[in-house]
């Protein structure tokens, strides 16, 4: 399909451009989330207090390496508290709620068996 040259409209560009962006990031944190839950990473922290990355991986059975990298994406997306001065991570009770507790009315992880199911059934 060949466009015909037209004038783009620089906030019009922007607000599309952001929205694509956000809906890219989301799925990138769905994937997270599905992925912490899966490997008990948020069930390891709950009601353990600060944890360094090297005590959760121990805690999970996971390298810790990626236990790094996905407690990074965490501290970014909000999901997870990081405490710069002793170099730990914690899950609040707030956070376990609705990350740990499959048992809470709020509890989310399953939630991204959904979309991942549309890419692959």
């Amino acid at each position: 399909m060949h466009m015909q040259p037209t004038a783009i409209d620089p906030s019009k560009l922007d607000t599309i451009i952001m929205r694509a962006i956000g809906d890219l990031s989301a799925g990138y944190g769905g994937v997270m989330v599905s992925l912490g839950h899966r490997l008990g990473l948020y069930k390891a922290m709950a009601g353990a207090g600060p944890l360094s990355a090297r005590e959760l991986a121990a805690r999970a059975d996971c390298a810790e390496r990626y236990v790094t990298e996905w407690l990074g994406s965490q501290v970014a997306g909000g999901y997870v508290l990081y405490h710069a001065i002793s170099d730990t991570y914690e899950l609040t009770p707030e956070q376990a709620f609705v990350l740990a507790d499959e048992d809470s009315p709020v509890f989310v992880p399953n939630a991204w068996n959904i979309p991942a199911s549309m890419w692959f059934d």
